[in-house]
């Protein structure tokens, strides 16, 4: 569980960093958080340990109840010195929102308060969020101490162009808005070392469900959240992979270490891949893409034109079959299959030979506390080799298991080489 250590400074952002602690939390993640006493005046220490479940620290000689520990630790036996302890145990500092005052003080390595010495003392990755009048920001001595923590390997998370605290205010200066913080403290965590077996593959994800057009505003599509898919996406680059997902119609927050194709239709999936394939060593198509597909007609079809509609619907190119047909040695290619009832796995055994693949990872979606737009799968994954039985668990942890087996194929494959 990746250990958050955030730091809030005064602004009237302050409020914003509520949202950054929740979504966090949400993510599994365990945060601690460090306030100045400016801060205080916006949003409140209780506010914070509410959404965090730590207490919540703004003088360095003030106890810390949890010494120093993360939510999900064991709390030490001994009493540590909470600014050294907690930036020791954390895997990234964020402060958001820094302001103008708090990044003078960090440019020039000042330690006046527990936030400012945490930073000091900090060894992990440390962030700033820069949140301030338009005019403070740009002002030349807040942008030299900007390039300074620059220059010393700081990430400045630069501001975005908005509504300001003030009313009637208007430029940049405006704190970057939650979503976009927590994935660029996730992207800044220290990632293990590369596994051998992934480091330098190019991994291409298929993740979503595709939306084929009735008409200008309808569409036939499916229930597929994309989770699946973009799980598989994080686990390949957190184990060293080049990453390429083709995203359809998925509305998840994204890795930066993955890079994003976005699709809607079959066709646009099916040309993507194309377009990506030759590259891969491993494809992993877990997006559900259309059997079917209307003819669409142009503009919108009204209501009261119609006592009924008829849709006629044609085949769609089977994207994982054609792009078998062409498949290069070296290349390892996942298939996913969502099946229905007690005949899934037969299916599954049966799309395992017809369309040339690897491997097969069938989920029976007759269940509805598992698979479509759940966080949660139990799949079978199927090899020439025998089945693999992969019980309930979140789909992150169903994804390492997919690549687990992608690692066992590829390494097969070499030793009979």
């Amino acid at each position: 569980m990746p250990r958050l250590l955030l730091g809030v400074s005064g602004g009237i952002a302050a409020y914003k960093a509520l949202e950054l602690v929740r979504l966090a939390t949400t993510a599994g993640h365990a945060v601690r958080v460090i306030q100045t006493p400016t801060s205080e005046r916006f949003v409140g220490r209780a506010s914070f340990a509410a959404l965090s479940g730590a207490p919540v620290l703004l003088d360095e000689f003030e106890p810390d109840p949890a010494r120093g520990s993360f939510p999900g630790e064991r709390v030490p036996d001994h009493q540590p010195l909470s600014h050294l302890e907690l930036v020791r145990r954390a895997d990234a500092f964020l402060i958001a929102p820094a302001s103008a005052n708090t990044i003078a003080k960090l440019a020039a390595g000042l330690a006046d308060n527990l936030l400012t010495t945490a930073a000091l003392a900090a060894t992990c990755p440390l962030l700033v969020a820069p949140a301030m009048n338009n005019h403070m920001y740009e002002n030349a001595a807040t942008q030299a101490n900007l390039e300074t923590l620059r220059e010393r390997g700081v990430v400045v998370l630069d501001p975005g162009v908005g509504a300001l605290g003030s009313m009637h205010e208007w430029g940049v200066g405006r704190l970057m808005e939650p979503p976009e913080l927590l994935t660029a403290t996730e992207a800044a965590i220290a990632l293990p070392p590369a596994q051998d077996d992934w480091a330098a593959l190019h991994v291409l994800v298929t993740a979503g469900g595709t939306r084929e057009p009735i008409d200008g505003v309808r569409y036939v599509g499916n229930r597929s959240s994309g989770r699946m898919g973009f799980a598989l996406a994080d686990e390949a680059a957190a184990r060293g992979a080049i990453v390429t997902c083709v995203a359809a119609n998925v509305a998840l927050p994204r890795n930066p270490r993955v890079r994003y194709v976005d699709v809607g239709t079959a066709a646009e999936l099916q040309m993507a891949c194309d377009g990506e394939f030759d590259a891969c060593d491993v494809l992993l198509m877990a997006a559900a893409v259309a059997d079917f597909a209307p003819v669409p007609v142009d503009g919108k079809l009204k209501k009261d034109r119609h006592d009924a509609l008829e849709l006629v619907l044609a085949p769609t190119t089977d994207v994982l079959s054609g792009l078998a047909a062409r498949r290069r040695d070296g290349q390892t290619l996942v298939g996913f299959a969502a099946e229905h009832g007690d005949d899934a796995l037969e299916f599954g055994r049966q799309k395992l030979v017809a369309k040339h693949l690897d491997a097969i990872v069938v989920n029976d979606i007759s269940r509805d506390d598992i698979g479509f737009d759940s966080t949660d799968n139990e799949v079978t994954i199927l090899t020439s080799a025998g089945e693999h039985a992969v019980a309930r668990a979140t789909k992150h942890a169903v994804a390492a298991a997919v690549l687990d087996a992608v690692t066992t194929l590829r390494s097969s494959v070499r030793s009979s080489a």
